[in-house]
Order: structure tokens, then sequence, then C-alpha cells
């Protein structure tokens, strides 16, 4: 069972920064290749671009809950939460729950 996981592409997991603005500051995130996947494909289908669809999370999240403590979390949990809704055939586009 383990070589679904352990024979993955190491290029899925390796980590690239990207920089962006948020809030009008400049900064960086880092993320494995897998989630800037997924990130990129939520973007894609909201007809956006990602730094466009990663500021807007940023600016939904400190109007419901001020600053998060792990931005970087948020969006890997986002990714997986996006996964988890096209697995149960839900739509293309994400609608606030």
């Amino acid at each position: 069972m383990c070589q679904v996981f352990a024979g993955k592409d190491p290029e899925r997991y390796a980590s690239t920064t990207r920089r962006l603005r948020l809030n009008g500051q400049s900064t960086s995130i880092r993320l494995e290749n897998a989630f800037w996947e997924v990130i990129d494909k939520i973007s894609e289908n909201d007809g956006v671009t990602t730094p466009t669809f990663i500021s807007k999370l940023h600016a939904e999240v400190l109007e419901q809950r001020g600053e998060p403590d792990n931005f970087t979390s948020l969006l890997r949990c986002a990714c997986l939460k996006f996964v988890e809704i096209r697995a149960a055939g839900g739509p293309a586009v994400i609608a606030a729950e």
C-alpha cells in the first residue's frame, strides 16, 4: 500500500516559493508543487489568476476570523477541501458554504 505514496515523483513534493502581494504587502509563500498544482486549478476554475485567488482568500479570512496563524497551512487545507468536493462530484467553481 505504501508504494502508492512512496513511489511518487519527487518533483511532486519538492517545494517552490512564489512571490505575491497580500493586502498590498509583498510576501512569499512556499508550498509543495502538488499543492501549487491544485491552487492553480482552483484559480483557473474560478477564472482568476493564482495571486488573485490567494489574495481574495486571505482577505476573506481576515474579514471573517482575523489574521490566520498559519496561512500556508490554510492553503493546504483549502486544496484538500477542493479535492474532496471534486471527488464527491461537486461543482468546478466553489461557492461559499
